[in-house]
C-alpha cells in the first residue's frame, strides 16, 4: 500500500508496474485543489481481501464506490465542484507534459536544498539518495523553536510554512515545493524564509537565496 498524497502529479509513479496493490492519493498536493478528493487505485488481489475482511466499514468500504462507478455515479454526494476543477488540473499537466513536470519539481527541489546549505541549515533528511522532489525540511540549531518561525514568517509575510510533525514538532520547518509552482513563487518563497530568520534571532548565514537563484538561472 502506498501513500501518493503529495507524490501523485508531482514525481513519477507507477501502480500497475510496480505491483502495487492499493494506492491512496487525494486532490490537495501535486493535482493543485483544495482538499476534498480522495482517490484509490485497488488491485484485483486487494478488491479480494476486501471481500474477505470481517473489519465492519461503510464509508471505507470499495464495493458500493466500485458498484456505483459501473454507470459513471457516485455511491454519495460527490464534490462536483472539485471533478471540474480536476479535469482542468489534469489539463493542464497534460500540456505541460508530465516529464517536464517531473523535471521541474526536481529542479524547485534542488533549488531549496541548495538555499537551505546557503543559510548553513541542515536538512532533515540526510541521504542525498533519498531527497524529496515535492517537499524540504529543514532543521534549526538547538534551542530554536522552528514553529515560532513559523508564526514569525506567517505574521510577518503572510507565508505559511509546513510545520514539523510528531517528534520533529517544533525542530524543522517544512517547504512544499510542488503543484502549480514556478521560480518566481519559489524564490517569493526563500526570500521570506530568510528575511524571517533575520528577524527571529536564528543563526544562519546570508545567502541562500543567492545560491538559489544562481541555481535557478544556470538552469532555466
Amino acid at each position: 500500500m502506498v501513500d501518493t498524497v503529495s507524490s501523485l502529479g508531482s514525481i513519477p509513479y507507477q501502480h500497475d508496474a510496480w505491483g502495487v496493490d492499493v494506492t491512496v492519493a487525494a486532490s490537495q498536493k501535486g493535482l493543485m485543489l483544495p482538499p476534498g478528493l480522495s482517490f484509490n487505485a485497488v488491485s484485483a488481489k486487494a478488491i479480494a481481501a476486501g471481500k474477505e475482511a470481517k473489519l465492519p466499514r461503510s464509508y471505507w468500504d470499495w464495493g458500493a464506490m466500485i458498484k456505483a462507478n459501473g454507470d459513471g455515479s457516485f455511491p454519495y454526494t460527490p464534490a462536483t465542484n472539485l471533478l471540474y476543477a480536476l479535469d482542468e488540473a489534469l489539463a493542464m499537466l497534460e500540456e505541460e507534459g508530465m516529464d517536464n513536470v517531473f523535471a521541474r519539481h526536481d529542479r524547485l527541489a534542488e533549488a531549496t536544498r541548495r538555499a537551505a546549505a546557503g543559510w548553513g541549515l541542515e536538512l532533515q533528511c540526510l541521504e542525498p539518495k533519498e531527497y524529496s522532489s515535492v517537499l524540504t525540511a529543514v532543521r534549526l540549531p538547538d534551542g530554536h523553536d522552528a514553529d515560532r518561525l513559523r508564526k514569525l514568517i506567517l505574521d510577518r509575510f503572510d507565508l505559511s510554512l509546513g510545520t514539523g510533525l510528531g517528534k520533529l514538532a517544533g525542530t524543522v520547518f517544512r517547504i512544499g515545493h510542488l503543484g502549480d509552482l514556478n521560480d518566481l513563487t519559489l524564490a517569493t518563497t526563500l526570500c521570506g524564509v530568510e528575511m524571517g530568520l533575520g528577524l527571529a534571532g536564528v543563526p544562519h548565514q546570508t545567502g541562500g537565496v543567492n545560491a538559489a537563484l544562481r541555481y535557478l538561472a544556470e538552469t532555466a
